[in-house]
């Protein structure tokens, strides 16, 4: 049952982990969703309006009603009257025009707040008005309050003079922008010290069905049509493309006959300004100047066609389902799956909900962009950095158990005996290179640094030659102080032996030289601190030493006595690297004078024949 405790403690972990980032993703995307279908603004509202901007050049233009016309208050009329607004006897002839087309409805998108300077123009102006079925712009101000249900409350209301709009419906012209300042819907109805006021595209498109508008929970029916509004009642709007999409005449070209007049026959026809003296002006997403009368008659095409866009109740529920959703799927991939496929994965949720947005828009849909993305934004973020945490811990807790497994042997031996137990129950004769490393000079420094800091020194030394030696197949046996025995060949005969243990040489020196240069504790060392490596090739015997419950495994033996007085040869020449012949031969390096500075006879002490040896300086180029 004890090998199983840190199995059933890891996944307690993960289970514990999991459950608490999904609970943290939903309870914040549900925070975020409910938001969102109260309506509440927040700052994704800039995020949300640039990527609908994005979807709708996507989309790209469309091809608006025929049923729609626009009369164009334009730069050539106001040329002609000499200024802007054009005179209301002009406007009166432009209306007396219009009406022998008999239009379905006339839309007039210009405000007749104050008398005129001549009372009968304004009197000729109501009297047109009186010929046909008309609605007047009203416009409202606000202090941006809204009531409880999303409905816009407006603090005054300017209202054509009576004189004029006696004979004609009114209805509001604002407009209602997001965040980034873009036009995205137009409020239908608006709360005044009077009651509700309707808007301008209402009272039109209900003017031209014949039909009084009903309003009810999340949309509007005129006549047999049903629209489907956003909260408080705003209608969001779907452009059709840049300016004069929609069909656009001159006022000009009408009132001198060059537009035939019968063009307007059955039509719901707005008249507004697009002269850049008017400033009646909107920046959109196909257009930076789009006039103000243009994006009215897109609200009356919606009400009159149902080709808007839909973001109802039902819509904004969809999208936070879809928030939550992603949010926990995200979560549960990051806790669960490896960190690459998981963000992959992540990755790919968002795009395919990008992407159904995006055919979803250009279908009339109005799908949350900004709001999947916030809800799995952070969550995803906090539990990638808390997975990366947790395994980080869990890292950390293998590494000392596994330290703490092989701390008294070498990775490659501790490997050896987990699928051979018995390797080295009794000992073996083998012909192996043995190598002696120590840093001389290494006792005034470590006098120096103290017993702390010289630990990790010696550490970080250890760490080098044990990794070095691994590299070329060495195995270190022992770590003596500022020195270490390193054998190679030892777990398995290997021809090459030889070979590995003279390149093991040049690494060797190479590394720590280059680790005591760029050590800050070293580096001012000088020459007084420095590598020396002795090594020798020949017969040795690799055994087990110490008790049944206490061994390690070591070398011993003729060769390992020359090998470590090579080292002590080494520092009596001044050379980093003393190497025996006999080393040199088995690792087939029949020059040696070519990559060694100097050969010398050493007496060996404690043994009757000298050895050849080969000396330098600095690693031969190997």
């Amino acid at each position: 049952m004890r090998g199983r405790e840190p199995i059933s403690n890891r996944r307690w972990m993960t289970q514990r982990f999991t459950l608490l980032v999904l609970a943290a993703a939903l309870g914040w995307s549900g925070w975020l969703a409910h938001l969102h279908i109260a309506g509440r603004a927040t700052p994704l509202d800039h995020l949300e309006a640039a990527m609908t901007d994005l979807r709708m050049r996507l989309a790209g233009p469309r091809t608006p009603p025929g049923a729609i016309v626009i009369v164009a208050i334009d730069d050539e009329i106001v040329r002609r009257e000499g200024g802007f607004p054009i005179s209301r006897a002009t406007m009166a002839r432009l209306i007396e025009t219009i009406t022998t087309a008999r239009p379905r409805a006339l839309a007039v998108d210009v405000l007749f707040l104050e008398d005129g300077r001549q009372p009968e123009a304004d009197r000729a102006l109501s009297s047109a008005l009186a010929k046909v079925p008309a609605v007047l712009a009203a416009a409202a101000v606000f202090d941006d309050v809204m009531n409880e249900d999303g409905i816009p409350v407006a603090t005054a209301v300017h209202q054509p003079i009576s004189g004029i709009g006696a004979t004609a419906l009114t209805g509001l012209v604002n407009v209602s922008e997001d965040a980034a300042g873009v036009p995205r819907h137009l409020p239908l109805v608006t709360r005044t010290d009077k009651g509700m006021a309707t808007a301008f595209v209402l009272r039109t498109a209900a003017l031209a069905a014949r039909s009084d508008p009903v309003l009810s929970e999340g949309q509007v029916r005129i006549g047999s049509a049903v629209i489907p509004l956003d909260l408080g009642y705003h209608l969001p709007l779907r452009l059709y493309g840049p300016r004069r999409t929609i069909q656009t005449l001159s006022a000009a070209a009408i009132l001198d006959g060059t537009t035939p007049v019968a063009a307007l026959t059955d039509r719901i026809v707005l008249i507004g300004a697009t002269a850049l003296a008017g400033s009646d002006t909107f920046a959109t997403t196909f257009d930076p100047v789009m006039p103000g009368v243009e994006l009215l008659a897109t609200g009356v095409a919606h009400l009159t066609t149902g080709d808007g866009l839909v973001r109802d109740t039902r819509v904004r529920r969809l999208d936070a389902l879809a928030a939550m959703v992603l949010a926990g799927a995200a979560v549960l991939l990051i806790a669960l799956a490896p960190p690459v496929p998981a963000t992959i994965l992540v990755m790919l949720l968002l795009g395919s909900w990008f992407a159904v947005g995006t055919v979803a828009f250009s279908r009339g849909i109005w799908l949350s962009a900004a709001l999947p993305l916030a809800a799995v934004g952070l969550p995803a973020l906090l539990c990638a950095v808390g997975r990366q945490t947790l395994d980080r811990h869990r890292g950390v807790r293998l590494a000392q158990s596994e330290q703490a497994l092989r701390q008294l042997q070498p990775a490659a031996l501790a490997d050896r005996l987990t699928w051979d137990p018995t390797y080295l129950a009794e000992p073996l004769a083998r012909a192996i290179p043995v190598l002696f490393i120590d840093l001389s000079g290494f006792t005034r420094q470590s006098e120096r640094l103290g017993p702390v800091r010289t630990r990790t020194i010696l550490k970080t030394f250890h760490d080098l030659v044990d990794e070095t030696a691994s590299s070329h197949g060495g195995l270190v046996v022992n770590f003596m102080g500022d020195g270490a025995m390193v054998v190679f060949g030892a777990l398995d005969p290997d021809p090459a032996c030889a070979e590995n243990a003279v390149r093991a040489t040049s690494d060797l020196i190479r590394r720590t030289r280059d680790w005591i240069a760029r050590d800050l504790e070293l580096a001012g060392a000088g020459r007084a601190l420095d590598v020396r490596i002795g090594a020798h090739y020949g017969p040795a015997i690799l055994s087990r030493l110490g008790s049944d419950t206490n061994q390690h495994i070591t070398a011993t033996g003729d060769t390992v006595n020359v090998a470590s007085r090579l080292l002590a040869v080494a520092s009596e020449r001044a050379s980093r690297l003393a190497v025996s012949a006999d080393l040199l031969k088995a690792a087939g390096i029949d020059t040696p004078d070519e990559i060694f500075d100097e050969q010398q006879t050493a007496a060996i002490r404690g043994r009757a024949q000298p050895i050849e040896v080969w000396l330098r300086r600095d690693p031969p180029p190997l």
